[in-house]
């Protein structure tokens, strides 16, 4: 057979160059003459290539050796030459001073020959030239006119000084001999100085990096003079270098942390503050942090400049206490109003909002164990200083000073879209102070919102309406109003740029940094309104809409002059529904731009000059491995932050809109962005991912829960060995971090539908969402019951199956209730179930002697038990009552009853802070949470109850869900007209507060709150005063601070005082029913999903049409209804809406229909005969929705029977 293609069957030759045996199953071990040959040859060529490789490095260590030891010689044979001419020239005289010079000449000759053998390291060099110095000095070299061969031997020996100055700084052992170099050195720094200060000031960088290194080795307390001597010479004289000087100081310098704890000896930091001219300073940090440093880059210096957050915080605190200092720490005023100081604090408070907290003085998210995580005293009380009003107000003047034009030339630059420099620096300063100290975020928009924009730009117009005009005639702002679906575009503007355009780099800059400051400008007056919003009346912001009118009070039209007209209100929330749509429906696009992974620690970008791909006021962080979660064209600012400042005031608006409509029918709605046919079912598709999601997070996650909880923040005591342990547990918070925000990421990316329900739900039509809620609820009921949703099966199966609980597991949803007990067996019985009050649950009534009464079960008696339960709880009572009543009857908290049940405990004689104390009191917070379940349940089945609730009360069931992305902005915000609805007699008198003309503090208010406790049967009362905010008592209500006190009186009366127990009524309505399901309504929309729909008229053809029969009043194959039935429909179609509702609430004890219509009624609507007694009147068992009809045979007798039984009450039984 061939073996080849050849045609030949000879094998052919192997031939085996390799000198190895081709017999795999040779003796390896074997001696074979070629292979050890090669082996020798190869191990003889290594000994020769080292050897070759020792020959040349001895031959590079000899060279190296006779070049420094010729050098050596070298220099000294210069040394002994300089020293015979000063011998022969008269410069060694003992008992006296040297003799000068005998001319420049001589002088410039031996500084040559001195800088070509001097050596920082030896302490005769330096000392020889201190004496050349000492020699030179009468010769009175004018620095303006010296040389440049002196010049540039002056600036070699400065450096060469410099460089033994830091080798000195950061030697090992430190003798007296060392420490007498760094005085030499020191002293003949400060000479060069004086002598070269514009080659200084170029050489600023390594200059004041070394004296930074000198600060920081705790070295100066025995020569802080003349230290302090050294460091202020380059700054002393004013030339075209001067800027270069302090922006070294700044750059090099000022980044120390702790700089005024290392210059504490003799006062230094106030030495230096003395002698720093704070408007240079001011300007060339402003050009180091806007534009490009002047200051030349060190040779192992990083490019660009690159500093950490602590630099930056250092920077930032020593920035600030210089210019304290210069204006004696009071008039904030006065530097606040410089464009180059705001600029300088907007630039590095924006890179600092998201990584120190200035309270607790920590730096957030610290990345290793053994790094400090706290900072000083001294740089919190710094930042601190920052809040103050007049330093708002001195912003607002600045107008005055940023330029020569005229207020109104300003005024017209805004308007034209062109915002002048210092409005982009305020709207970037006052927005990280928002940012930065979110708790008197208040005060600091009052201060925006009360600043008259005479000193703005010559007009009567308010802040918020200069604002507004600088906003709406942004770029920005028209392109995302004018088209919604040219924001993605817009926001994806800068990626698209950088990855697929080229551009100039100054044209991008340029393009980027109109951006930046755009979206400040707007991000600000979105706060501004937003605070204008929560303290504005209905009244007042309506008055807007009276622009036109010629005639009107005063009062009004100082109203008008703050409020934006409701065109404008509209337009702007067109503008926030696009923008927010965008950033949650296409949210995965933006929660991560550069595609990698998100970590922890979100740094802003700081650098001395802008990234290739930064606007030029972005800082550029050290981390380069590290991500922001931003959105393009709004550096350093979190994409949380934004969208929670988004929906925040988008909802404020729409709760204006929902209470008094001011916007078109259609307004809110975006359904032509959604495909409307498939949205219910993509919905549900998106939920059920999220809920697979959850368990696997929740499956794979064994972290401690109370430890994590436990960890404050602060550094705790390191015990010997515990450094790995804690390097540990910052990982796993790490991982946990990381974990929580792939999740968010992940949804953003597969459920946006979601993103939009649970943030934005106006959206979408109410109906749409409502068949979205009752979806969810049964994908809940088919996971929790095993697919069973019908009670009965599901009861069957958990006896039937051996996987089931079983019987066990039954009984605990089996009760017996006692007539008038309801509420109270109730929660005895039930309270333990928790969330297991979703399943079916089996009632049995009983009388007073204990007899069962007779019910007809399969919801029924569930209905009616649950109708039983809110109604008892619900209603007033001898004791102490759950929920109390506005003057319009509808229901809230009561917001003492925990003041109550302490007083009756103390009565009682039980102690607080006993065993029996927190158990009383835990109880009744059980009793608002099984309430709040109890309410879910109704929910969660579909059963209406005729219970109204308050309407402040129902927004925070609204607001607490959302998708977590910024649930501090987007959840309830207390406000004035909120108030309303709590107390109309203190929302009057507040509202009367807030509009008084005169002097507030007439009325003797401070910044206390009173509480009124009932304590007796007989309306005996207690009082207890409170303060509003720390040492309140001590601070009087003034017309500066009033909006303040409005809006903290409002915070506490809706949320703080009923805190406790509104928190455990929703967590027990969260417990049955998810709050992202409700956070797809607002509250008017909650009450209808609570208690039916109460607008429109009752569509007697949609209940006639889902009505279920009984008796002889079931249908035959026919199809035709027996005639008493259709004389009742008659009827009903005659009767007017009031009395159609009378007769609903008859039979179902609600008088509204249910959202979906009549076929979603449960249990459905049902009529069966009730005899042939022409006299006896219609009853009903609305535990069953049944209607109990006599087999009437004339259209006026049963209309009379019925009427009269449905308005006297009559005929209701229990079958």
């Amino acid at each position: 057979m061939f073996q080849s293609f050849t045609g030949n069957s000879r094998r052919p030759r192997q031939v085996n160059l390799s000198g190895r045996n081709p017999n795999p199953f040779a003796n390896v071990g074997g001696t074979g003459g070629v292979n050890t040959t090669l082996a020798n040859a190869q191990q003889e060529r290594a000994q020769r290539e080292k050897e070759r490789q020792r020959l040349r490095a001895a031959k590079t260590l000899q060279r190296a050796w006779r070049g420094h030891d010729s050098r050596n010689r070298v220099k000294s044979s210069w040394r002994v030459k300089w020293d015979n001419h000063e011998q022969t020239s008269g410069g060694y005289q003992t008992g006296g001073s040297p003799r000068p010079y005998n001319s420049d000449e001589e002088s410039l000759m031996q500084l040559r020959l001195l800088a070509h053998f001097f050596n920082p390291r030896d302490a005769a060099d330096v000392q020889r030239l201190l004496h050349h110095f000492s020699r030179s000095q009468p010769l009175n070299l004018d620095t303006a006119h010296i040389s440049d061969s002196r010049s540039l031997a002056y600036l070699r020996l400065e450096n060469l000084c410099l460089e033994g100055l830091e080798f000195g700084v950061r030697r090992p052992a430190k003798g007296t001999q060392v420490l007498v170099e760094i005085d030499y050195l020191l002293e003949a720094l400060g000479i060069i100085a004086e002598l070269i200060p514009q080659q200084t000031a170029l050489n600023s960088g390594k200059y004041y990096r070394v004296l930074a290194c000198l600060t920081v080795s705790h070295q100066l307390d025995e020569r802080m003079t003349l230290f302090l001597r050294v460091l202020t010479t380059p700054l002393r004289t004013i030339h075209s270098e001067t800027l270069n000087a302090y922006e070294g100081l700044a750059s090099q310098y000022l980044i120390i942390l702790d700089l005024h704890n290392l210059l504490e000896e003799q006062n230094g930091m106030d030495a230096l503050a003395d002698q720093i001219n704070i408007r240079l300073l001011a300007r060339a940090t402003a050009d180091l942090l806007n534009d490009r440093p002047h200051v030349p880059r060190a040779p192992n210096a990083k490019s660009p400049f690159v500093v950490g957050k602590r630099e930056r915080l250092a920077l930032l605190s020593n920035f600030i206490f210089f210019h304290r200092k210069a204006h004696n720490f009071s008039h904030s005023e006065a530097y606040s109003s410089n464009d180059d100081f705001v600029a300088v604090v907007a630039s590095l408070l924006s890179s600092l909002a998201d990584e120190i907290d200035v309270e607790k003085r920590t730096f957030t998210n610290a990345s290793y164990a053994n790094t400090p995580s706290t900072f000083s005293e001294f740089t919190q009380a710094q930042i601190l200083s920052l809040v103050n009003q007049d330093s708002i107000v001195g912003m607002l003047r600045s107008a005055h000073n940023s330029s020569n034009q005229d207020p109104k030339a300003i005024h017209d630059s805004v308007v034209e879209g062109i915002p002048s420099k210092f409005i982009h620096n305020m709207a970037s300063y006052t927005l990280t102070l928002l940012r930065l100290f979110p708790r008197r975020g208040d005060e600091i928009r009052m201060w925006l919102y009360l600043g008259s924009t005479e000193t703005l730009a010559g007009t009567n117009e308010s802040a918020t309406k200069f604002f507004w005009e600088a906003v709406r005639r942004t770029d920005s702002f028209q392109k995302i109003t004018h088209d919604s679906k040219a924001t993605l575009e817009l926001l994806r503007a800068r990626n698209r740029r950088n990855q697929t355009q080229w551009q100039p780099p100054r044209i991008l800059e340029e393009q980027d940094s109109k951006l930046d400051d755009e979206w400040r400008l707007i991000l600000v007056f979105m706060e501004l309104y937003t605070f204008m919003l929560k303290v504005t009346d209905d009244e007042e912001f309506f008055s807007g809409s009276q622009v036109g009118s010629t005639r009107q009070p005063m009062a009004s039209s100082r109203k008008q002059q703050k409020t934006l007209p409701l065109s404008a209100v509209q337009e702007l929330s067109i503008f926030l529904k696009h923008l927010g749509f965008a950033m949650y429906f296409h949210g995965a696009e933006f929660s991560d731009v550069s595609g990698s992974e998100v970590t922890v620690d979100r740094k802003s970008d700081y650098s001395g000059h802008t990234a290739p791909n930064a606007a030029p006021n972005q800082v550029v962080t050290d981390d380069a491995n590290r991500t922001n979660s931003h959105l393009p064209g709004i550096s350093s600012i979190s994409i949380d932050y934004i969208k929670g400042l988004t929906t925040g005031l988008l909802r404020m608006i729409y709760e204006r809109d929902s209470r008094r409509k001011f916007l078109p029918d259609e307004h809110w709605l975006m359904t032509s962005r959604f495909n409307m046919d498939s949205f219910i079912p993509a919905v549900v598709e998106e939920e059920e991912s999220r809920h697979q999601l959850d368990e696997a997070i929740n499956d794979g996650d064994d972290f401690n829960e109370e430890e994590e909880e436990g960890d404050d923040g602060y550094d705790q005591p390191s015990l010997v060995g515990t450094g790995r342990a804690q390097q540990i547990r910052q990982s796993e918070r790490l991982r946990r971090e990381q974990a929580r925000l792939s999740r968010k990421r992940y949804l953003q990316a597969v459920a946006p539908r979601l993103e939009i329900l649970q943030n934005m739900p106006f959206l979408i039509p109410f109906a749409t969402r409502v068949q979205i809620f009752r979806e969810f609820v049964h994908l809940d009921q088919i996971k929790r019951r095993n697919g069973y949703t019908d009670p009965d099966t599901w009861r069957m199966a958990m006896q039937t199956n051996p996987n089931e609980p079983g019987t066990h597991e039954l009984s605990k949803h089996t009760a017996k209730i006692r007539r008038k007990h309801e509420f109270e067996d109730a929660y005895d019985q039930f309270y333990e179930l928790g969330n297991g009050l979703k399943e079916p649950i089996q009632i049995t009534f009983v009388d007073q002697f204990d007899t069962v009464e007779a019910g007809i079960d399969g919801g029924g008696v569930t209905k009616e038990f649950l109708t039983s339960v809110t109604s008892q709880a619900f209603s007033p009572s001898e004791g102490i009552n759950l929920f109390v009543e506005n003057d319009q009857h509808l229901l809230y908290p009561n917001p003492t009853v925990m003041e109550e049940k302490k007083h009756l405990l103390r009565e009682a004689g039980i102690m607080d802070n006993t065993q029996d104390f927190r158990r009383e009191t835990s109880d009744l917070l059980q009793r608002y949470e099984f309430l709040g379940r109890i309410v879910g349940k109704c929910l969660y089945e579909g059963i209406l109850i005729d219970i109204g609730f308050a309407g402040f009360f129902l927004l925070k069931w609204a607001l607490t869900g959302g998708s977590g992305s910024a649930p501090n902005e987007s959840g309830y915000r207390a406000n004035l007209n909120d108030l309303r609805d709590l107390d109309e007699e203190l929302y009057q008198g507040l509202l009367q507060l807030k509009n008084y003309s005169g002097d507030v503090e007439d009325f003797s208010l401070n910044f206390t709150v009173t509480d009124t406790i009932p304590t007796g049967p007989r309306g005996q009362t207690k009082t207890i005063t409170r303060d509003l905010k720390r040492d309140g008592a001590n601070l009087p209500v003034t017309n500066a601070n009033r909006l303040v006190y409005i809006s903290y009186m409002a915070r506490y009366r809706l949320q703080a005082q009923p805190y406790p127990q509104t928190t455990a009524f929703l967590r027990g309505l969260a417990s049955i029913i998810q709050p992202a399901w409700l956070s797809m309504f607002n509250q008017a929309e909650l009450q209808t999903l609570i208690g039916g729909a109460s607008a429109g008229a009752i569509d007697v053809a949609d209940l006639r049409a889902h009505t279920q029969y009984g008796g002889v009043y079931v249908l035959g194959d026919d199809g035709l209804e027996h005639p008493s039935v259709q004389l009742f429909w008659r009827v009903m179609e005659r009767l007017d809406d009031r009395d159609r509702r009378a007769v609903l609430k008859f039979v179902t004890s609600t008088p509204r229909a249910p959202l979906l219509g009549f076929a979603s009624l449960n249990p459905r609507f049902s009529i069966r005969d009730a005899g042939d007694d022409q006299d006896r009147l219609p009853s009903t068992s609305t535990c069953v929705n049944l209607l109990k009809l006599p087999r009437f045979r004339e259209e006026r007798v049963l209309r009379e029977k019925l009427l009269y039984a449905v308005n006297s009450g009559a005929g209701f039984d229990l079958s």
